[in-house]
């Protein structure tokens, strides 16, 4: 069995290939016939006629870019959400009586910088 190097597709091409693929099954080819110049999979064809079936290169293009800023934008949510909580907590005033697996730095288990600071306070 031979395996498929693995392409990324831009919008634009995956659009191109549905609409090529749409042109073969018109023409009454069956769906074999279909996978095999656009060298996709089946789970690959039918995922991308579900996410873009109908759409024109642009409007994938743009779809595309919403997605990524939407990603970005939930990223800077999760950071500020994380700064207000650590801020939060901060201004409780009891930061340093947390216990000691919380006051060791979770990659490398060394102490705090601030449990010096919370000892002579």
């Amino acid at each position: 069995m031979t395996t498929r190097r693995r392409k990324r597709h831009t919008p634009e091409q995956i659009v191109r290939k549905l609409r090529d693929a749409d042109a073969i099954l018109n023409c009454g080819k069956d769906e074999a016939a279909v996978l095999r110049p656009s060298e996709v999979s089946q789970s690959t064809y039918e995922r991308w006629r579900k996410q873009y079936g109908g759409m024109k290169a642009a409007d994938a293009k743009r779809l595309k870019e919403l997605e990524e800023e939407n990603r970005r934008l939930k990223e800077i949510v999760a950071d500020q959400t994380l700064d207000i909580k650590m801020l939060k907590h901060l201004s409780e005033g009891n930061w340093y009586a947390l216990p000691e697996s919380a006051r060791r730095c979770s990659s490398c288990g060394r102490s705090s910088k601030f449990r010096s600071v919370a000892r002579a306070a």
